[in-house]
């Protein structure tokens, strides 16, 4: 069953079209930043994207810190919401589980099929980053010492190396989080484009209430709250707090939702 949902994945153009939506724009940014070398001030606009100028192997971070926020997520939503209730509204489903196959089976498959999709899209933005970073982007600060981490400080290229796939298995287990939510919402509503704006509307209200002082009690447990914490994998020394609690969060997130999810399409009357 995994490998079918894989294939299917693979073979649709939309997955494709999809991932290079999303790696345009950074291959975008860093063609004008080759272009006009000139970056946002240290400390504002995406993460690390202040220092590509002059270090082009961190933009693949830089490129994180673009999609992450917003761009990434809606893919991940629409992938999600659309597992269990485009089937349904196509009319597939009853028929899928006439067939010998579990609903938990069916519905763990569907979870690695979006999680490929999360996985692929990350490393080919990341992969496309690189390149561009260092082709288009200067490499000044690349020498014997290494490049700078966030703190000033000195990096190796095996400890750079180490902590960017550090932070892409971070944002890949954020975006398990988005699906996670996004399958839930896809048990319980027959509408894909429902359980993706649902899983949306709750991504943005969390970013939104992020602003909010008088929310300050419920942001450390509102979804996208350390999203960004990965910059925090390149400070000398590392700071864990943020990233510990961002796992913490994500599992629990992931744990509750896929229970809700489970349980509810345990007893779906699916009738259509």
């Amino acid at each position: 069953m995994i490998r079918v949902e894989l294939v299917k994945l693979l073979r649709n153009r939309r997955t494709w079209a999809t991932i290079l939506l999303i790696d345009a724009l950074p291959a975008l940014v860093a063609v004008l930043l080759a272009l006009t070398d000139l970056g946002p001030r240290p400390g504002t606009g995406p993460a690390f994207l202040s220092a590509v100028l002059t270090d082009g192997t961190l933009f693949p971070l830089a490129a994180l810190g673009i999609v992450l926020p917003l761009f990434l997520p809606i893919a991940v939503a629409i992938t999600a919401g659309e597992a269990i209730a485009g089937e349904a509204q196509q009319g597939t489903l009853r028929y899928m589980l006439v067939r010998p196959v579990g609903r938990t089976r069916l519905l763990g498959a569907k979870l690695v099929a979006v999680m490929a999709f999360v996985v692929l899209t990350v490393l080919v933005v990341a992969a496309t980053a690189y390149v561009l970073g260092t082709l288009l982007l200067g490499n000044e600060s690349v020498t014997a010492t290494g490049p700078a981490s966030v703190s000033g400080s000195s990096m190796s290229t095996p400890e750079l190396v180490g902590r960017t796939f550090l932070a892409l298995g971070y944002a890949m287990l954020c975006m398990l989080g988005v699906a996670a939510v996004a399958l839930f919402l896809s048990t319980v509503s027959d509408s894909p484009l429902g359980a993706a704006l649902g899983t949306m509307a709750l991504l943005v209200a969390s970013t939104l209430l992020l602003t909010l002082d008088a929310a300050d009690a419920i942001q450390p447990y509102l979804p996208t709250r350390y999203w960004l914490a990965f910059v925090d994998l390149f400070r000398d020394p590392i700071l864990w707090r943020d990233v510990l609690r961002g796992v913490l969060l994500q599992v629990v997130y992931v744990v509750v939702f896929l229970g809700a999810g489970w349980a509810n399409f345990m007893t779906k009357d699916v009738t259509d």
